[in-house]
């Protein structure tokens, strides 16, 4: 009998349902593509140069995602964090350290969580924590997503936005302040606006109604209508030769400093940037596994460590690539709302990233119309908040860190900072309640290092 080509990318016995494998890799793909402008443009700001920084992080999705397929066999896409890059581009401009040595830090950061993980330390610590905190993070994950979506789209936008620098002002100095609002609604009059809101309503409209790849085909009318109206930005060229050129990977590929980051004084940006990517990472999985239905009763994540593994070398290819910290992205959502449920569904996000790489002069395109891809964002968002059932916020010693899990991860616009406040807190609220013996060893061991986080690390 002959073997499934895609049996190396399914565990067990089942056989994947292709087409929803296919329509949810491709829906993952294009709610995330925008990673290849905007990592790039982000890791300019250290000195990064855009072009072969384009062609890495498409090559970083590529690779992390094909992994991801192969060894771990879960529909999680993976590619360069947004968070981490911004704290390697702005949150390390201070200490004037160059870009060789951060991703070398990158490199250290990665090499660390592969030995944790194959000690088996990072699912044991994972482990730690209570169900219901699980779950909080799986919420505070959904209403983050919704709130890109929202931004991105323009139906919400910055309080400053249309305000005189004067209006913000404050003393002789005229130093900027923070406004009284941080959000209000945006231009409803925008044409992309508009299409943002009705590419909403029709996306919700079709899920609704259980259409297979609702998601996918609500982008489809806005798309249309933006490239008709002239919403898309002009593209010169739409195919260029990568690895070559402008698109050479010679001025950043193998340029990390290691040794450089080895040192006493910087022992605080690899262990920002350590605890920074094992949280996202630990949030991010429970979350999909949350939306694709894959925890168990205890709201864990079966076999996590493989996927964590993934990250880990991921992240370590980045590096060598010329880029920032890789790990699985919650855009993947998106896809598993679609039915994707093994590794195929990966394996297709994967060649897309591949076709990327002769198309990133095009690429632009896509981060053009936020009015295409952002809608799908609020959707998803909203699907994952069934995940508020399973928290016990009846039980104020777990209420209160689901709450400050979700606060600080929404108001901060930062996953590794909710996901830190609500590890610290979990012990602390349980110690007031008198259950310090609910709390394992490796639940207090979390709420240390979160403590040193936001006492000694550079927070972002």
């Amino acid at each position: 009998m002959t073997r499934p080509w895609w049996r190396p990318f399914v565990e067990g016995e089942t056989a994947p349902k292709l087409g929803d494998e296919i329509v949810g890799g491709a829906t993952t793909f294009v709610t995330m593509a925008y990673i290849v402008v905007v990592n790039p443009a982000i890791l300019a700001f250290a000195g990064i140069p855009a072009g072969p920084s384009t062609v890495a992080t498409a090559l970083a999705a590529a690779f992390g995602t094909l992994l991801m397929a192969v060894w771990a066999k879960r529909p999680y896409a993976v590619a360069p964090y947004m968070g981490e890059n911004a704290f390697l581009a702005f949150g390390l401009a201070a200490l004037g350290i160059t870009w060789q040595q951060r991703l070398g830090a990158v490199f250290v950061a990665g090499a660390l969580f592969l030995l944790l993980t194959l000690a088996g330390v990072r699912s044991w610590l994972a482990r730690s924590m209570s169900p219901s905190l699980q779950h909080a993070f799986a919420v505070a994950i959904g209403l983050f997503l919704a709130e890109v979506g929202l931004f991105q789209s323009g139906i919400v936008t910055s309080f400053v936005v249309g305000l005189p620098a004067e209006a913000l002002a404050r003393g002789a100095g005229g130093t900027l302040v923070a406004p009284d609002v941080p959000v209000k609604l945006g231009d409803w009059s925008a044409p992309g606006t508009q299409l943002a809101i009705a590419g909403l309503l029709i996306t919700f409209a079709l899920v609704l109604r259980g259409v297979r790849g609702a998601i996918l085909l609500g982008m489809l009318p806005g798309a249309a209508i933006g490239v008709a109206l002239g919403l898309a930005p002009p593209v010169e060229r739409w195919v260029a030769l990568p690895f070559t050129g402008e698109l050479s990977l010679a001025p950043i590929a193998l340029q990390l400093d290691v040794p450089g980051i080895l040192t006493v004084g910087l022992l605080p940006v690899l262990g920002t940037l350590a605890l920074m990517g094992f949280l996202d990472t630990l949030g991010t999985l429970v979350a999909l596994g949350s939306a694709a239905g894959q925890l168990d009763e205890r709201g864990r994540l079966p076999g996590i460590e493989k996927p964590m593994a993934v990250d880990a070398v991921a992240s370590m290819a980045s590096a060598l690539f010329g880029t920032s910290t890789s790990g699985a992205y919650i855009e993947s959502a998106t896809g598993i709302r679609e039915g994707a449920r093994t590794g195929v569904a990966s394996l297709v996000t994967s060649l897309l990233f591949v076709a990327a790489l002769f198309f990133a002069p095009a690429a632009g395109v896509l981060q053009g119309m936020p009015f295409v891809y952002a809608p799908a964002l609020v959707v998803v968002g909203a699907l994952m908040l069934r995940a508020a059932r399973r928290v016990e916020f009846d039980d104020l010693a777990e209420a209160v860190p689901a709450l400050a899990t979700i606060a600080l991860t929404l108001f901060t616009f930062n996953i590794a900072n909710g996901l830190a406040a609500g590890l610290l807190l979990a012990p602390l609220a349980r110690a007031g309640a008198g259950r310090s013996r609910e709390t394992s060893a490796g639940g207090w061991l979390l709420a240390a290092a979160c403590l040193a986080y936001f006492a000694f690390g550079l927070r972002h």
